[in-house]
């Protein structure tokens, strides 16, 4: 026998006393669906509110913009509501069998699209114990425009992206991050979304990488491009997109120029920093050849780390020290040692860098750093070992992963080709359905 969905005249009439209404809620953004759908679940008891957790929401959608503990205390005090647990996961049944509701009340929005699953899942549960769902109509009075114009505004706002990163970090399995080299690379990483078995995913900030910089100017990746063009760069980004963004500071440069760097930064809304311990002119970590490449002292470095600290407004600013002793041929003993100098110096996160095209020596640092009890966030860059999978990073405790050049080595083999074809046909023809319409980047950049 299938569960009957009541309607709701019916229900009322028939209701008794200290009935237990259960209601899902995100409750980012307070809104007249969410008054309405409350206004119907006072009619039937006692309110539960099934509040999803920051984790559960990023791993579905975008971080929400305020903490779990806030929209609780804002829940919590709005009238009928009784009681709010912890919903930390897309999946309900965990939370209906324990508290085994009356009611169930949820918009009719969901009857179609990725929560049909959820839907089909949650009357099931019902079942068990005669539920009943109760699915008022979806409030269609309400400006999508609008709110997500405000939470646009919010997004972008500097103080918000700087925060985000380490909320981001506490709430994902693991934090992705695609290279930005412009304002529309900026706007490809803020608009792409893939759904996979009825999960959306999508990458959760940009990376402004030295090498990329340098390369879309035509200059090699030596710090020819100086912090105050590629600042510049960075607010052209920052101008477009709304997502947070990890900022490539090579080795920092210069001990005393450090906090004038990270009042920039924070004022572009950056979430972190990372820099590298090598010192004299630089040299991309991924050349084979890296003979005169000198690491700083450890204890050198640890005094640029807390130079940052020290220069940081905003307590979320995140520095991330990047260990090159792979790189360099110093091995495991060594890239141990500098990252517990580095933690105690107050880095927030260890990036431990390798050119090897498999993962085997980033996982043996991170078999032996969760040894140390250092608990600190790892990061990951696979350019040289892309064939390993997420779910592998996130098993051997890495929470951040940074694919740190894929988007320009895509464009310039593709623009290559482009060109090539025009002169050999010397006309555009031949090309037009290898590319994207022009009416596909009218619409990308939206003209407020």
């Amino acid at each position: 026998m299938c569960l009957k969905i009541y309607h709701e005249k019916y229900l009322v009439n028939n209701m008794k006393k200290n009935k237990i209404v259960y209601v899902p809620m995100g409750a980012d953004i307070i809104h007249s669906g969410h008054l309405n759908i409350l206004k119907h679940a006072r009619q039937y008891g006692e309110i539960v509110i099934g509040l999803f957790t920051d984790s559960a929401i990023a791993e579905y959608k975008k971080l929400p913009l305020i903490s779990y503990q806030q929209r609780y205390d804002i829940i919590k005090n709005i009238r009928g509501v009784k009681k709010v647990v912890a919903q930390d996961t897309w999946d309900y049944s965990k939370n209906l069998n324990k508290i085994k509701p009356d009611f169930l009340v949820h918009g009719d929005d969901w009857k179609q699209g990725i929560q049909k699953k959820t839907r089909d899942k949650v009357i099931k549960t019902l079942k068990k114990w005669s539920g009943k769902l109760i699915e008022p109509e979806y409030t269609k009075n309400i400006s999508s425009t609008e709110i997500k114009s405000k939470i646009s505004d919010i997004l972008s706002s500097p103080d918000n992206r700087v925060s985000r990163l380490k909320r981001l970090i506490h709430s994902k399995d693991i934090v992705r991050i695609l290279e930005s080299h412009n304002s529309l690379t900026g706007l490809i990483i803020e608009n792409i979304k893939v759904i996979k078995k009825n999960n959306s995913y999508e990458f959760d900030g940009m990376w402004s990488s030295s090498l990329t910089d340098s390369a879309t100017k035509g200059k090699p990746d030596n710090s020819s491009v100086d912090f105050s063009t590629r600042l510049s760069s960075l607010n052209d980004i920052m101008e477009v997109t709304t997502k947070l963004l990890v900022f490539d500071a090579d080795n920092g440069g210069q001990l005393e120029h450090l906090p004038f760097l990270i009042r920039s930064l924070e004022r572009c809304g950056a979430s972190a920093i990372i820099m590298e311990d090598k010192v004299g002119l630089k040299k991309n970590s991924l050349f084979k050849n890296q003979t005169g490449t000198k690491q700083d002292k450890p204890e050198l470095f640890a005094k640029k780390i807390k130079q940052i600290c020290k220069s940081r407004k905003n307590k979320d600013f995140m520095v991330i020290a990047r260990i090159e002793s792979f790189i360099v041929g110093k091995g495991l003993k060594d890239a141990l040692r500098r990252a517990e100098i580095y933690s105690k110096a107050g880095a927030d996160a260890i990036l431990i860098h390798s050119k090897e095209k498999t993962p085997v020596e980033i996982f043996s640092f991170a078999k032996e750093f969760k040894k140390s009890k250092n608990f600190i966030p790892l990061v990951s860059v696979p350019s040289t070992y892309s064939k390993v999978y997420e779910k592998d990073l996130i098993r051997n405790g890495f929470k951040l992963v940074i694919y740190a050049n894929q988007l320009l080595r895509a464009a310039y083999p593709a623009m290559q080709f482009a060109a090539k074809k025009i002169l050999e046909n010397s006309r555009a023809f031949e090309i037009e359905k290898k590319i994207i319409p022009i009416k596909e980047i009218i619409n990308l950049i939206k003209n407020d």
